[in-house]
């Protein structure tokens, strides 16, 4: 095929009746959006008027201060030359003092202290309570836990059937303020904490600093999530819920990771450097990081900002961070014969800053091995509303799943773009993964690239562009920016990479 789109959809107008009678226009992204901020709106201002009540009341750790068991263990560090250093440290662990105080109150403060606060589990909230930490108040995972560091009580898998419905959730929890680290403290060094798990003898494959799974009405707000190895926020099998102010410092795995089935919910405010996924929507998802499959839909991302870097090194392991945006739908495959349709749909994303690549494809789970765990077929994503997207250096949309509505509005290039550069990427993808770099038998390939997808329902308006000291409209956007491509078969693999596919992309406006 290897041509370029030349169209672009009108954006749909729909039509609300408001409280006057009145008839009032809106695009229906924005009528989109407004459907999931009530909703969320019905919860959140209940439990930050929660929040603040509390944060006056008698709800402080330090009266259960005789329950902190005090240790001594070997931790590892960077020393001043970033060389990995064995210290001894005596630290306080709060898990006892902490689950104290949340018996009796239903919340706990923790405010800022001389010390850390250790952990050596997680801390476990049941319906109704809430942590409220001072925004400097530094809680670290005991080196070897190897679990996450708060979690919500009943949690449930689904990773032999769909999730059953009626699983008694957990409601109205919050966790606000805090930095919360796992001590992962160089790209190599993890201090033994490598897993969010639920608990130290539990399989289920959760995967979070904080996770929230089998819960509503859930509010995690104004935290920092420092060196951690897991997820910064894994949520499943949710609804209703708000993150609302994450900071990512130097963190090394996705930072808000949620896992179908999930609706209704707002992710915002979202900054810092991870080196994964920013946010990650994966219905469909590997066996070994999910504990549950299923639809996501109703999820409104917004106020999100990149790494500030002006890199243009795609190539580079870590670029910028990684500032990214991860779709991954899919149709899960049970042991039974049953499958589970795990498409996204419904769901707005906008204001978004220095997004590196909006990732919108099937993927096979190279950790447990691809014809082990994949999606068959590969899943849908339908009505995805990207919209007031703004980059001070290349960003790119790379789509290989199905599409069935997907509209890109309001972007604003603030560099000029190289003649060659594409913003959206459609077709099946292909690249190598060198696990060897001189043994191609080990190489293996990281997308779908035999696999055809099907595209309907695109458009891409409003793009500017800076020029001439000033940002202007950019003429030709639609053919200079888009790009539709089947897959070709290398026949110089493994000379030279990626292998290639015979993937087909089917294009209808």
């Amino acid at each position: 095929m290897n041509k370029l789109i030349s169209i672009v959809l009108p954006v749909v107008m729909v039509c609300i009746i408001g409280e006057n009678g009145g008839r009032l226009f809106a695009s229906e992204e924005q009528c989109l959006a407004d459907e999931i901020g009530r909703r969320i709106e019905e919860f959140s201002l209940r439990i930050g008027r929660k929040l603040e009540a509390n944060k006056k009341a008698e709800c402080g750790v330090v009266k259960f201060r005789s329950l902190v068991r005090v240790g001594t263990w070997s931790e590892s560090w960077p020393d001043e030359k970033g060389e990995i250093r064995k210290r001894e440290v005596k630290g306080e662990i709060w898990n006892d003092a902490i689950q104290a105080t949340l018996r009796e109150t239903g919340c706990v403060l923790l405010p800022k202290g001389e010390k850390p606060y250790y952990l050596d589990g997680p801390i476990i909230l049941r319906s109704g309570q809430m942590i409220i930490a001072d925004r400097d108040a530094e809680i670290r995972l005991k080196p070897g836990v190897n679990t996450c560091m708060v979690r919500n009580e009943n949690i449930v898998g689904g990773q032999n059937g769909p999730v059953p419905r009626d699983q008694n959730p957990d409601t109205d929890i919050a966790v606000e303020g805090g930095v919360w680290t796992t001590l992962a403290v160089a790209r190599r060094e993890s201090n033994g904490n490598n897993y969010g798990r639920p608990d130290r003898n539990n399989a289920l494959p959760c995967h979070g600093v904080i996770v929230l799974n089998n819960t509503s009405n859930t509010v995690v707000r104004n935290v920092v999530i420092r060196q951690s190895r897991p997820f910064g926020v894994h949520l499943s099998n949710c609804t209703d819920f708000l993150v609302d102010g994450v900071t990512f410092e130097d963190h090394g795995r996705d930072g808000v990771h949620v896992n179908g089935p999930a609706c209704f919910g707002v992710i915002r405010n979202i900054s810092g450097s991870t080196h994964d996924d920013f946010v990650a929507l994966n219905a469909w998802d590997w066996r070994n990081c999910t504990p549950s499959f299923g639809p996501i839909h109703h999820v409104l991302v917004e106020n999100i900002i990149g790494c500030k870097s002006k890199s243009l090194d795609f190539a580079s392991p870590y670029p910028d961070g990684t500032a990214e945006i991860r779709l991954l739908p899919g149709t899960e495959n049970f042991a039974d014969g049953t499958k589970l349709a795990c498409d996204i749909s419904e769901c707005v994303f906008r204001k978004l800053t220095d997004i590196r690549t909006f990732k919108i494809y099937d993927q096979p789970n190279l950790e447990l091995g691809r014809d082990k765990d994949f999606a068959d077929p590969i899943g849908e994503v339908r009505n995805l509303h990207f919209s007031q997207l703004v980059f001070n250096r290349p960003g790119r949309f790379q789509v290989a799943a199905n599409v069935n509505g997907l509209a890109i509005n309001d972007v604003q290039f603030r560099f000029v773009p190289q003649d060659t550069f594409k913003l959206v990427e459609i077709g099946p993808m292909s690249a190598t993964y060198k696990r060897k770099p001189d043994d191609s038998l080990t190489w293996i390939e990281i997308f779908s690239p035999d696999r055809d997808i099907l595209v309907q329902k695109f458009s891409l308006a409003g793009v500017s562009v800076f020029g001439d000291g000033k940002i202007m409209p950019l003429a030709d956007a639609i053919s200079r920016l888009v790009q539709v491509a089947d897959q070709k078969l290398n026949p110089d693999y493994p000379k030279t990479t990626p292998r290639g596919g015979i993937g087909k992309v089917k294009f209808i406006q």
